[in-house]
């Protein structure tokens, strides 16, 4: 089958999804909360969160230690204010912000946080964060996940 038979056998939500990805990894700084609000309009919101959530994740990754993570963050909470799932991200992505770069958090929102920000904290680098998940993270993975990390940074 060649390239053009399986565009055209794609489902068209890939195909959005694709076309979504590839606008809002283009998007200028300026229009961004604009483009999210529009694809977040899709009748399809599986597919608009999804491709939205990919797109804050991959954005929050590039930000979060500097300086202008916390405009951009303000900027993309209301643009997906409507999208309680979204919402969280970003939060979440706030509190992983500060846990990595040592500023005021607390524990127990860490432990009210999801699989994915306590996986992502139980590999970081916050010693305070890793041994508190260690202890009472939601998982077994992410108490090991946790306890493997802090073995690490007790090697060095």
């Amino acid at each position: 089958m060649n390239r053009h038979n399986a565009m055209r056998d794609e489902p068209a939500e890939h195909l959005r999804f694709a076309a979504c990805l590839s606008e809002l990894e283009q998007v200028a700084d300026a229009d961004e909360a604009d483009l999210v609000g529009a694809v977040l309009t899709d009748p399809d919101q599986a597919m608009a969160q999804s491709a939205v959530l990919r797109h804050l994740d991959r954005r929050a990754t590039d930000l979060h230690l500097g300086p202008a993570y916390e405009r951009w963050a303000e900027s993309m909470t209301q643009a997906t204010t409507r999208h309680p799932l979204l919402v969280r991200r970003l939060q979440e992505w706030t509190l992983f912000r500060a846990i990595t770069l040592r500023q005021s958090w607390r524990p127990d929102v860490l432990l009210a946080s999801s699989d994915w920000l306590q996986r992502k904290a139980a590999a970081a680098s916050n010693a305070d964060a890793i041994e508190i998940l260690a202890e009472r993270g939601r998982t077994k993975r992410i108490r090991n996940t946790a306890r493997t990390s802090l073995k690490h940074q007790r090697s060095r």
